[in-house]
């Protein structure tokens, strides 16, 4: 089993990546095999609606990294999403990268069904919830299971790692990592 972590953030191992890794380490500690990709520095370009994906199973259009991520997404058992929210919302490479697998998902039905999905999101003060749902609604409607903790996996933090500080959102996230590998035992014995 495989759980893929994707981190939304222009920053590459800011607030976002501590919660992920935090999450990650849970899951690694369950057995399960992990893979986090940073998005800094790379750009998703937004779906260009052509709808020539249908019953192709991936985007046509390169030039970007979407085509690659899109595979490993649909190999990996589960989905991490984490996204900082710079104006109450996700990141705008986060958008992209899930309104164009949305869209291939939409013309490609069952690519995602009954994989585990689950997300953070990291904040200076506002919005981190607006991210989370906005993460958790691509894989509802996505015939995916969504993962929970014991609070929104949320942390605060301005700088780089100030989110070290917020203890409660770590405890959260590392649960969220273990909720994750509970769901994705369950559907290993189904199967």
């Amino acid at each position: 089993m495989k759980v893929l972590a994707i981190n939304g953030s222009a920053r590459r191992d800011g607030n976002t990546a501590v919660l992920l890794e935090t999450a990650l380490a849970s899951l690694r500690k369950e057995g399960i095999e992990t893979e986090l990709v940073q998005l800094a520095g790379q750009w998703v370009r937004p779906c260009r609606a052509c709808w020539a994906c249908g019953g192709r199973g991936n985007c046509v259009h390169g030039g970007d990294p979407f085509r690659e991520l899109f595979e490993t997404m649909k190999a990996a058992d589960g989905l991490l999403l984490g996204s900082p929210s710079y104006a109450a919302n996700l990141s705008a490479n986060m958008q992209a990268l899930l309104e164009r697998a949305a869209v291939v998902a939409d013309m490609n039905p069952g690519l995602f069904s009954r994989k585990v999905g689950a997300s953070v999101s990291a904040a200076r003060r506002a919005g981190a919830l607006a991210a989370a749902d906005g993460m958790n609604r691509f894989f509802l409607n996505h015939d995916m299971f969504v993962a929970g903790s014991t609070y929104w996996a949320v942390g605060y933090g301005r700088l780089p790692g100030e989110v070290k500080d917020d203890e409660e959102a770590l405890a959260t996230a590392a649960r969220l990592g273990e909720n994750m590998a509970y769901y994705l035992r369950l559907q290993e014995a189904a199967r």
